[in-house]
Order: C-alpha cells, then sequence, then structure tokens
C-alpha cells in the first residue's frame, strides 16, 4: 500500500503537477485536488494521508501572498456541513498525518498560523512573509543547511542541500524576540540560507536571496509534521535539474526527492505497516 497524498490546486496554484509527480516518484499515492472540490465536500482529507500547499500565485497574491486564501479556509464551511475547512485541517494535524507547504504553500500556513504553532497554538499567527530586501522577484539557486536537531521529518539525515528558489515574498519575520527565541530554543529553524563558502548561515545577498531573519528558509511545528519552505524540493528530484550537471555536478539521490522519501516512510511505518 502507498500513502495517499492530496496535492491542493486552483485559484492560482502553479506548481501542482510537479509536485504530484515529485510524490508519485517518491512512492506516494498523489492526487490532484481542486480547493473547492474540498470545499463542497466532494474530497474530504481524512482519506489522506498527506496534504501538500505547492507553491504558486494564491489568488494573485493580492492583499500580500496568500492572505486571501488564509482567510477563505481559515472561514470557508463545508457545503451543507456546519464543519470548516480549518476544523478538517486542525483534525488532519491531530491524526499525526503530514502537512507540507512549499513557497507559496509555505506563506499560506504561516498565515493560517499552523506554523510556528509555538506550543502547540495552531491558529495564532506569530511570524510572517514578506516582501524580499531586493524588491524584486528572486529565481535562483541557493545552499541550506539542515538543522539536525529539528524534529522536522521531511528532513531527517540530511545536511545540506542545494534547492531553486522562485519569490517576491520570501522574507520571514518574527512577532518579537521571544518568537525567534523560542524557534531557537525548540529547533524549529530547519532550514538556513548559507554562503557557499562558508557553509554558515549569511545575511549576504545573493546567497540569503529575501533577507529572511537568521536566514530562515524554512520553519516546523513542534512535533516535526508540519513543515514549510521557501525553497522548491519538487524542481529538484531529478541530477538533470542541477543547473550545472552537464559539468559533472552529479547528486546522487536529488535532495529534493529524499524530502518527500522520508515523508512517505514516516507514513508507511506510521500508518501502513
Amino acid at each position: 500500500m502507498k500513502p495517499r497524498a492530496l496535492v491542493l490546486a486552483g485559484y492560482g496554484i502553479n506548481c501542482e503537477r510537479e509536485t504530484a509527480h515529485t510524490l508519485k516518484l517518491a512512492g506516494a499515492e498523489p492526487e490532484i485536488v481542486h480547493l473547492s472540490d474540498l470545499l463542497y465536500g466532494e474530497k474530504h482529507l481524512r482519506d489522506f494521508h498527506l496534504l501538500c500547499f505547492p507553491g504558486g500565485f494564491l489568488d494573485g497574491d493580492h492583499l500580500g501572498a496568500a492572505q486571501a486564501a488564509a482567510h477563505r479556509l481559515r472561514h470557508a464551511r463545508i457545503r451543507h456541513s456546519s464543519e470548516r475547512l480549518m476544523d478538517q485541517i486542525l483534525e488532519f494535524i491531530a491524526a499525526g498525518k503530514l502537512i507540507i507547504g512549499i513557497c507559496n504553500g509555505f506563506q499560506l500556513l504561516v498565515k493560517l498560523g499552523l506554523l510556528p504553532a509555538l506550543e502547540k497554538r495552531y491558529g495564532e499567527r506569530r511570524v510572517s512573509l514578506t516582501y524580499n530586501d531586493s524588491g524584486r522577484f528572486e529565481d535562483r539557486w541557493v545552499y541550506l543547511r539542515v538543522n539536525p536537531s529539528s524534529p522536522c521529518v521531511f528532513t531527517r539525515g540530511l545536511s545540506q542541500l542545494y534547492l531553486p528558489v522562485r519569490h517576491g515574498e520570501g522574507k520571514l519575520v518574527v512577532e518579537s524576540e521571544e518568537v525567534l527565541s523560542s524557534l531557537r530554543e525548540r529547533n524549529q529553524i530547519v532550514l538556513q540560507y548559507i554562503h557557499p563558502n562558508t557553509g554558515q548561515p549569511t545575511q549576504e545577498y545573493p546567497y540569503n536571496p529575501n533577507g529572511s531573519v537568521e536566514a530562515i528558509a524554512g520553519i516546523c511545528d513542534p512535533t516535526g509534521r508540519v513543515f514549510g519552505l521557501m525553497p522548491h524540493p519538487e524542481a529538484f528530484h531529478h541530477f538533470t535539474h542541477h543547473p550545472r550537471w552537464t559539468r559533472g555536478e552529479v547528486w546522487e539521490e536529488p535532495p529534493g526527492l529524499k524530502i518527500f522519501k522520508n515523508a512517505v516512510e514516516y507514513l508507511r511505518d506510521t500508518f501502513l505497516s
């Protein structure tokens, strides 16, 4: 049996197909589902093991990236039901299942308050993602360090990544120094942009493409089962995606694929064994 993955589509999301393809390569059974199918009750999250919010431009990013979509998901009720879609998502988390938000999907998780969910207080918005310091859309590859002490399920066994970013609003900002300290102490900072020469987190552009505080590129909730990141792992699931593969820089196992394989392995062990 394969874990079932719901890959959300619609309203400006545009990375659902490559995300579903990567999940299939990783051993999952992905299904692309339009958001309206969830809102009309034609699909239910309980039938899936992994929920993926892919990258894109939700609602054209009007009112800020993913802000309109966050309002819809937080308040919209399922047709002919008193249940909100947000209720289904919280139930999904409580059941021990996995959620990943990539780029625009990360922005959505943050604005829903599903990340960082300090002390498991889901729904409280404590951080945000705003405009890049460069004042422009950034489309480039970045080096990332993985926090080995993070509880994140998706990054187990990984130490350094090389992935592309494609965003105009990827700068992570925090509500207060207290929130930042909590993220550090609880190891919820999963990924940081690093300088390729030193391997250390950096604020230097373009290695840090957006000016994110503490060079943060990805965070998780306290359980490690809800994960959001600005880089696109689905965009590096085959060695030919690497910009220098013709020069011999070939990764034995592309890190983007490994991120999804970790998720599939966890779900098999937890729900299907």
